[in-house]
């Protein structure tokens, strides 16, 4: 098992009080970094001088006056000397009596990380068998010798323990060092909490992890660090964890909206608790996002079969009833044939939208200007709204561009404008307000002065097939509303205000990278009429154009026209080849390409064509073009 360094600490502590000689490490500000007690005991110090971060200067002047270098004259002058020559320490050798009278030789080393070590050796002994050998030199020859082999013994074994001594502080210093750096790399939290509650290590990165929070926290309480929410989510788990329990778990850091993930694990040795915590808020919106494509399938796979029988008996119902209509049954019948044939229309209405529930429709952010988007929405919502009902647009993000999929976020929105048209009857308000939140999320909120939600609709209206609008709703519209929010990786929040209902979408915020200059395009559409239109939109936004009807013709023009900044091609073209034919065709160093279609998603040439270029959807705003143009093109 490998010592933990604690234990070599303490390892090395005893082996320095085992050697007879005194020792002291004082470090390049002149304060004491370790001792063993064989210098506290020879030179008879006070507890707060040995003790780690004591002052040199301290040291000397509590020598100096009680006498140990004689007598010095004025004493902060003699410590103001002996601390200059410590600052430019180096190697030396001295003895010195002491007032006890006993001698000591002192012996110091400067260290490569600057400070120095000093080791005293009492050489009262040596001194003593010295002044007898002078006195009887020949009486006392064999245990002078006797003793200077001691004394030299003593002096190589000394030397091994302060080369031992050096090696291994060296060691420990490089190991720490490297340790801290590579905590302070990781992009996570990493600390050990003690039996108090308070942080005895932090690499200093909790403020990355949660935004707003400290990065020095060492020796503060955990709840003081954290907040008083932040704590609240994890208390639980960390009381378990000082009972011995070690957990993962996740939760939401309500100041900056970032998600959470936090593993425990119990000290054993010391006591308290290791904290490892890491920032997972985008692993949380695409596993969110993934789980709603995995539902979709699921739903894909269990309603297809059914909605194929059903379709089939509500065209055999149809039929019938259209046959029955034309025969002279009387009024009474035409009454229950009308009936039954909207009833059929209906219920083949129903099928489409769950075909768009659980169908293969996809995600595809893009660009999108947000004040651009509310205007066109705000346009369509208000052509839907009695006279009595206003609509007020309230943008508090500004002309800002982010990643998303206008299409599926306008039918969202529009979904929710129109329920709060209904709720509010023939007069009220309606609000949408757009937001950011701690740079993490863009809320999309909606409110009306109607009803509000009921405690039911508040717990059920998410589910589908759930309406308040008796048989006027099919209960898929919030639905559809939930089902695309979570496919871009976000939430729906219902609650009510004191005015009435609020329905907030929650989508990831991803800023969208600048649209890049104006510049030539080369637009590749058979249809004249829709290249006449694409053909303006891209004008409008300052761009010249260039046309071409075929693949063929387009690579004929590439070369010739180097200054061509970026292609756009239907998928669809005239002749034999189509727009990934010409993607394909495109020369090395070629200008960005897109594509553009009106063929579903779930066609097999769009499927391919999205692994080549992006893919825009046909019909499109110019602001949708102009966004989609302003992606990165690499698929």
């Amino acid at each position: 098992m490998t010592a933990t360094r604690t234990d070599t600490d303490a390892m090395t502590m005893a082996g320095l009080n085992l050697i007879q000689q005194a020792l002291s490490i004082y470090d390049s500000d002149l304060r004491l970094a370790v001792c063993n007690r064989r210098f506290q005991d020879m030179f008879d110090l006070p507890r707060h001088l040995v003790t780690p971060g004591a002052s040199f200067e301290d040291t000397i002047r509590f020598l100096a006056e009680r006498g140990d270098y004689g007598h010095v004259g004025c004493v902060e002058d003699f410590v103001r000397i002996r601390a200059e020559q410590a600052r430019a320490f180096e190697p030396h050798y001295m003895e010195r009596t002491r007032a006890n009278g006993r001698t000591i030789s002192v012996e110091g080393t400067p260290l490569p990380q600057g400070g120095w070590v000093t080791v005293y050796t009492d050489i009262t002994r040596t001194k003593h068998q010295e002044r007898l050998l002078r006195a009887r030199s020949e009486e006392l020859s064999d245990q002078l010798l006797s003793y200077s082999e001691d004394l030299s013994a003593a002096n190589r074994e000394l030397s091994a323990t302060i080369t031992a001594l050096e090696e291994t502080q060296r060691q420990l210093t490089a190991s720490e060092a490297r340790t801290r750096l590579t905590t302070e790399m990781m992009p996570a939290h990493i600390a050990h909490v003690g039996t108090d509650g308070r942080y005895t290590y932090s690499n200093r990165r909790l403020s990355a992890v949660m935004p707003g929070s400290r990065s020095d926290i060492i020796g503060l309480p955990i709840e003081e660090a954290l907040g008083p929410s932040a704590y609240a989510a994890i208390r639980p788990r960390l009381e378990d964890a000082f009972a011995g329990t070690p957990s993962v778990f996740e939760f939401t850091h309500e100041p900056s909206s970032r998600r959470i993930r936090v593993a425990f694990t119990p000290d054993d040795t010391q006591g308290g608790v290791y904290i490892l915590s890491m920032d997972i808020t985008e692993e949380a919106q695409t596993r969110s996002a993934l789980q709603q494509t995995r539902r979709r399938e699921m739903a894909a796979q269990l309603t297809s079969g059914l909605a194929h029988d059903f379709s089939n008996l509500l065209t055999i119902i149809l039929g019938m009833q259209s046959k029955l209509k034309r025969m002279e049954l009387g009024a009474e019948a035409d009454e229950l044939i009308t009936a039954t044939l909207a009833a059929a229309r209906r219920g083949g209405g129903l099928l489409n939208r769950i075909a768009d529930m659980t169908g293969p429709r996809e995600h595809t952010p893009v660009p999108t200007d947000i004040a651009a988007f509310l205007s066109d929405l705000e346009t369509l919502a208000r052509s839907a709204l009695p006279d009595g009902v206003t609509l007020a647009v309230n943008n508090l993000v500004g002309a800002r561009s982010f990643l998303l999929d206008p299409g599926m976020l306008q039918d969202s929105l529009l979904n929710l404008v129109l329920n709060a048209r209904d709720a509010c009857g023939p007069e009220g308000r309606i609000e949408l307000r757009a937001a950011c939140v701690k740079d993490t999320w863009l809320d999309l909120t909606v409110t009306d002065t109607g009803p509000g939600f009921s405690d039911q609709a508040l717990a059920h209206a998410l589910d589908p097939f759930f309406t308040t609008k008796g048989g006027e709703g099919s209960g898929l519209g919030l639905s559809m509303v939930y089902d695309m929010t979570k496919l871009a990786g976000g939430r729906v929040q219902l609650s009510n205000t004191r005015t009435g209902g609020r329905v907030t979408l929650r989508l990831p915020l991803r800023p969208a990278a600048s649209v890049g200059a104006p510049g030539m395009v080369l637009l590749v559409e058979d249809s004249p009429d829709l290249r006449g239109a694409v053909r303006d939109m891209l004008r409008d936004a300052g761009h010249a154009v260039i046309e071409a009807a075929s693949a063929d013709e387009a690579l004929a023009l590439l070369p010739d026209l180097p200054q061509i900044s970026a292609l756009l091609s239907d998928i669809s073209l005239e002749g034999d080849k189509t727009g990934l034919d010409l993607v394909r065709g495109l020369p090395d160093g070629h200008c960005p390409a897109f594509l553009m279609t009106s063929l579903p998603p779930d066609d097999p040439l769009h499927r391919a064509a999205r692994s080549l270029a992006p893919v825009l959807r046909k019909p499109f705003t110019a602001a949708q073009l102009q966004a989609f143009l302003g992606q990165d093109p690499r698929p």
